[in-house]
């Protein structure tokens, strides 16, 4: 789940947390907010920033042997 928190001080800074997406894209999700809020002092990365998304994909002309080993005793 995808999810923008806001903590607003009494002296007006804001902190923003994003929780829920994976990779750079959640700076393309918070970008216009942080335009209409003013300047940006500071940011710190998660985890989640650093985390690539999986993506799985099948070959069909990627076949897996039949026969592991062709020992005989």
């Amino acid at each position: 789940m995808e999810t923008l928190e806001f903590v607003i001080y009494p002296d007006g800074r804001v902190k923003e947390t994003v929780t829920g997406i994976i990779g750079t894209s959640c700076a393309e999700v918070t970008a216009a907010i942080e335009a209409r809020l003013g300047d940006v002092v500071s940011h710190q990365k998660s985890s989640e920033y650093y985390a690539q998304p999986v993506q799985v994909s099948t070959d069909s002309k990627t076949s897996l042997p039949t026969h592991v080993c062709d020992s005989q005793w």
